[in-house]
């Protein structure tokens, strides 16, 4: 177990790239959850924190440090979705939008842009303040805490059922592609491409789908 959960532990060599077994492996289940909540489907919470804590140790890792604690949220958020979809069964009901609330917009962006700056300011020191813990400083600390937040946020939409939710995952997708392509963790940014068509997808599933 403790093989498989190395990032430096290899599965198999695509060209001259090196896919280790954890990568592989959360990939597979972050992509499925990924594919169920965009169909609604209640399944996708288990499914989901298989993925999360694979991905928490992969980040770890590579000193992505901001991504690792966004696991922890996801984690957490997960757990809070399977029971808040598990009692309203209803798991194929109606959604809702932000876009009638300015306030709420408004709220989404406020939000975003200071817990982007409080995050990248402590995990760029965070091999300062706790170099035992991390004897690595963080890679791309200002972009690594956007794309955080803004999955903090997606999240939480998503699983209120708002369909703004799956805009921000557009988004990060899209600087996803580029900050895994340039971390050597392709395989993971090759995922984000198809998560980004999901996203797509889960937009306009969930529009077409909204108070039906």
């Amino acid at each position: 177990m403790e093989r498989l959960l190395n990032v430096h532990s290899v599965c198999l060599v695509i060209g001259n790239y090196q896919l280790s077994w954890i990568e592989l492996i959360g990939t597979l289940f972050y992509f499925a959850s990924v594919f169920l909540i965009s169909r609604r489907k209640i399944s996708t919470w288990p499914v989901g924190i298989v993925s999360v804590i694979l991905y928490g140790i992969l980040f770890y890792q590579i000193q992505l440090y901001s991504d690792m604690l966004e696991q922890g949220y996801y984690l957490v958020i997960s757990v809070i979705g399977w029971m808040m979809w598990n009692k309203h069964k209803k798991t194929e009901g109606a959604v809702g939008s932000l876009w009638s609330s300015p306030q709420g917009i408004g709220l989404a962006i406020v939000i975003t842009l200071v817990g982007t700056s409080i995050l990248a300011f402590c995990v760029s020191r965070f091999h300062l303040w706790l170099p035992s813990l991390f004897p690595e400083p963080a890679s791309y600390p200002a972009l690594d805490a956007l794309t955080t937040v803004m999955s903090f946020v997606a999240m939480y939409l998503t699983t209120i059922r708002r369909t703004e939710g799956w805009v921000y995952w557009i988004i990060v997708d899209v600087l996803a592609v580029w900050l895994y392509w340039v971390k050597d963790v392709r395989f993971i940014s090759a995922q984000y491409v198809f998560l980004l068509c999901m996203a797509i997808y889960g937009l306009y599933f969930w529009s077409k789908r909204k108070n039906a």
